[in-house]
């Protein structure tokens, strides 16, 4: 940024957050905001956090889950995920309890792969996304209102689902990739 850009830029400044809504995992705020010289009124969505998991069996292909998702109106596939059950919860914690409660494997030690927020216009929703390999066969614990199927994807397939847009959810399609590149599928 060149110096005199840095000069034409003025701070964002909230003068206020008001709730509005708070919902089963999220809570919506209106904020007003003095931007570039102007009072905006701004949306905001707080999401406590979340954590994926990529799990790999042994024969190197990728169990993914496929469920319903009411926001596309659609059974997706994509990698097991869920929210935190408290704000302070760890997330790797998290990782791995939804790592049995959705697929009905375990594994001893889980690696850290990237973490996301999943929508910076609006919501500070962060996730952070672990790679599970080593996988102990055990059973899904599902919500009363969950159905999920698992299925094992070559990560090629994968690939090809996100090259041509079929598969559009972005922690799926940043964990399906950075694996990619950082293990080659291996």
């Amino acid at each position: 940024m060149s110096e005199e850009s840095k000069e034409e830029v003025k701070p964002v400044i909230r003068l206020k957050r008001e709730l509005k809504y708070t919902g089963t995992i999220l809570k919506f705020y209106e904020d007003t905001v003095i931007a570039n010289g102007h009072e905006a009124h701004w949306d905001f969505i707080h999401h406590d956090g979340a954590a994926a998991i990529l799990p790999v069996t042994d024969e190197g292909k990728i169990l993914m889950v496929r469920q319903y998702r009411n926001a596309l109106d659609r059974y997706t596939l994509e990698i097991p995920a869920g929210k935190l059950d408290s704000p302070d919860e760890p997330k790797i914690e998290c990782a791995y309890r939804e790592l049995e409660e959705e697929t009905g494997y375990r594994c001893e030690k889980l690696e850290y792969l990237l973490s996301v927020n999943t929508t910076i216009a609006f919501c500070d929703e962060a996730i952070d996304i672990f790679l599970a390999r080593n996988l102990i066969p055990s059973h899904q614990h599902l919500d009363e209102d969950e159905q999920i199927s698992i299925e094992e994807w070559e990560l090629k397939d994968l690939q090809e689902l996100i090259y041509t847009g079929k598969m559009t959810d972005g922690k799926t399609v940043a964990a399906i990739m950075t694996y990619a590149a950082k293990y080659g599928g291996k």
